[in-house]
Parts: C-alpha cells; structure tokens; sequence
C-alpha cells in the first residue's frame, strides 16, 4: 500500500508492530538510512527473497528506496509471499524530511 511521507510517518510512529525495511543497493545506504531500519536490497533478486523470507510476516513493514519505485515493488513481493502489510514510502529517501542516521 503506498503512503505518503506525512502518513507514512505518523503511522510508523504509532505502530509498535513495525519494521522500517531499505530496500536500495549498499552504496545508496552508505549515504545514510532511516534509524533503526533492516537493509535488504531488492537488486539481489532471489537473495532478496531469501532474505525476506526470513522475517516475521506477524509485523508492519514500512519499505523505501530512493524515491518509491524499488520500494513498492519489494511491497507486492512481500504481499505474495504473505506479508499482509507492506507500506511503501511515496516519495522514497528523496523526499524524507526525517532523521538519518549514518553508519560507522
């Protein structure tokens, strides 16, 4: 399900179920990221689906890439492999307003 960046934000702040999952290549992440998310990228094809397969499909993820079009495919990915919610971030990293954090 695609949210904006104002929705995507207040309901990540009022869910206690959730996980915020990056789903761009390493060197976009190395860039910076959202606190606390997991990193996965999408581009390892079936390495990715490895590693969402892994996860808890009981939790909210909140995915993004660099501007929304990574993210909301990982989203139908992960809704097929029975994640029922998935929220992609319109606008991706570009447009976040938010904390970064940066990895040492």
């Amino acid at each position: 399900m695609d949210l904006s960046q104002k929705d995507w934000t207040k309901q990540l702040e009022e869910d206690n179920n959730s996980v915020v999952l990056d789903v761009r290549t390493q060197e976009e992440v190395d860039e910076g990221i959202i606190p606390e998310a997991i990193h996965v990228d999408i581009y390892k094809g079936q390495g990715f689906i490895y590693e969402i397969e892994k996860l808890d499909k009981s939790k909210n993820y909140y995915v993004y890439c660099r501007s929304g079009g990574r993210s909301a495919q990982a989203c139908s990915i992960m809704n097929q492999l029975g994640f029922k919610n998935a929220y992609n971030l319109v606008g991706g990293f570009n447009e976040w307003q938010g904390d970064v954090a940066h990895k040492e």
